[in-house]
């Protein structure tokens, strides 16, 4: 019989396991279509179809929220070193990196930008959760700078041409453009189609990094 203890206490970890990416999972649903504020635990217990209690064990809110928010983003790394990013990044052709980087970009927005909102909402009240945001935007900057310098390298003449100041300030639109704040306006708020978004992100996206522009002095 003891040789069978741990196969039993393996299935018990997967099952705890299971419990938690469904909590978590329900959770990060909650705290996107009801905000921060108006969820409570009891909530996401219904949602995952557990009790109370068992959410209670996963923590208070801020730490369901943080948890969440690993989950649904895949963690806490770098995007650039997500390896499905990675190899897209990879590629030697810029319109065939664009291609393919910018609908995975959309998706992912389309996936997380109620949370996105609930969490950024969520720092103006949280020192922790605030923290945590500041290093999520400062990573997000860095991947951006690096998607510039890979643009460059693939032989986008216009890129290339920039100055540093113009390479952040190139980081610092596509940024913004390819942000989750932006999904949430134009398909949230102004009711546009997924497809109607990732067909303007794309031509904006080209049309920022194709664009005659002097190098920036500053």
């Amino acid at each position: 019989m003891a040789a069978t203890r741990p196969y039993r206490s393996t299935l018990r970890q997967e099952h705890a396991e299971q419990t938690r990416r469904r909590i978590l999972a329900a959770a990060a649903a909650v705290f996107s279509s009801r905000g921060y504020a108006s969820a409570s635990l009891a909530d996401i217990a219904t949602s995952a179809g557990v009790s109370v209690e068992s959410v209670k064990v996963h923590g208070p809110k801020r730490a369901l929220l943080l948890a969440a928010f690993e989950l649904t983003f895949g963690g806490e790394s770098s995007l650039a070193e997500r390896p499905e990013v990675a190899a897209i990044a990879a590629l030697d052709d810029a319109d065939r990196m664009l291609a393919e980087l910018i609908p995975f970009i959309a998706a992912a927005n389309a996936r997380t930008a109620g949370l996105w909102s609930t969490f950024t909402a969520a720092a103006r009240d949280d020192d922790t959760v605030a923290a945590v945001l500041a290093e999520l935007l400062e990573r997000r900057h860095a991947d951006y700078g690096l998607m510039v310098g890979l643009l460059a390298e693939r032989g986008i003449a216009e890129v290339a041409a920039l100055d540093d100041t113009g390479r952040r300030e190139l980081a610092d639109a596509l940024s913004f453009v390819m942000s989750p704040e932006g999904y949430q306006q134009l398909v949230g708020e102004s009711g546009w189609s997924f497809e109607h978004y990732t067909r303007w992100l794309s031509g904006t996206v080209r049309l920022l990094v194709t664009a005659e522009r002097a190098a920036s002095t500053g």
